[in-house]
């Protein structure tokens, strides 16, 4: 640990990212081998799965990877991207008009851009009610001057939500490695991998959790596997990957374990909401109309960050005390 230490915070990253990279590769490998030993259709079904999850990781780690390495101008960007993919995706399962047009163009090319030019920045305190209260109000505005009244307040709602989440969401991301801690300079990367891991593990406990406990589902016609006690056996087992972290943040143990829960509660709850968006969309993924509206999936992947990011950042910035 004390060799640790010594490390500049950029070689602490890369060493981080290698362990990562490392144990994905040796994932990988012994994934192929259990796949040329496998025989029958069930076997391949579930090697085929696994492959997904597997490919997603992968491009999850590149995505972080290159958001480091190009520094904090390369990473807004780069989420920037991914904020349009995911409200793309978002859109195109969603029932809108042709009166939306104005409105789906102001969320794309004005609102996106600015928030993520606000992020850059560091104009935290805008940004933060930048889309919550101006862009809550412009978005019927300009639907009303559409002169279409037809299901106007679900379509705006439907519009205010996509931006909500995929972009207002999303931008906390970027807006980590921002973040400057006194005496403890550049530790943004660290956030980030921080959030992304006890959000992943909350996830995966969740999902083994409510197989192995007797199903009591809160919402049978959302999700037949999400109970409370999956849910809270979750969060707990991501506060105490998240204490066992706390060397790679500027917290304390104690401080790590709570700010894991909160992360990994909000990112299994918010998962559940888009369950619940995804039924009344009437899809089982956000991919499942590739073919036709290009949707791939993404969201389903970063719908728990969307929603455990906004509370972390600003869970971390007000109990610190940070201002920009």
């Amino acid at each position: 640990m004390s060799g640790l230490r010594q490390l500049s915070a950029s070689q602490q990253v890369g060493l981080l990212f290698l362990l990562v990279f490392g144990a994905l590769l040796l994932i990988s490998a012994v994934a192929l081998l259990r796949s040329l030993r496998e025989r029958g259709e069930e076997s391949r079904d579930r090697h085929e799965r696994f492959k997904r999850e597997l490919r997603a990781l992968w491009i999850g780690a590149s995505v972080f990877w290159l958001a480091w390495v190009s520094g904090a101008a390369g990473a807004t960007l780069l989420f920037g991207v991914l904020s349009f993919l995911a409200l793309r995706e978002y859109i195109t399962l969603m029932h809108t008009r042709r009166s939306d047009h104005r409105s789906l163009i102001l969320a794309f090319f004005i609102v996106l851009p600015l928030q993520y030019l606000l992020v850059a920045n560091r104009n935290f305190d805008l940004f933060s009610v930048f889309i919550p209260v101006y862009i809550f109000l412009a978005i019927p505005v300009v639907s009303a001057l559409a002169g279409d009244p037809e299901r106007f307040l679900e379509r705006n709602a439907k519009i205010q939500w996509g931006i909500m989440v995929c972009v207002y969401g999303m931008s906390h991301t970027p807006a980590l490695l921002l973040l400057q801690f006194p005496n403890r300079e550049d530790r943004g990367a660290f956030l980030v991998f921080f959030l992304v891991l006890v959000v992943a593990v909350a996830h995966i406990a969740q999902e083994a959790a409510s197989r192995r406990l007797r199903r009591r589902p809160v919402a049978r016609h959302i999700s037949r596997s999400f109970s409370y006690r999956a849910w809270l056996i979750g969060a707990l087992v991501a506060a105490i990957v998240g204490g066992l972290l706390y060397w790679i943040t500027p917290f304390k143990p104690g401080q790590a374990m709570v700010m894991a829960l909160i992360a990994s509660a909000c990112g299994t709850m918010g998962e559940f909401v888009m369950k619940a968006l995804k039924r009344d969309a009437g899809v089982h993924y956000w991919g499942n109309r590739a073919s036709v509206t290009g949707a791939v999936g993404l969201l389903d992947r970063v719908a728990p960050l969307c929603f455990a990011a906004p509370v972390f950042f600003h869970s971390v910035r007000w109990y610190f005390n940070l201002s920009f």
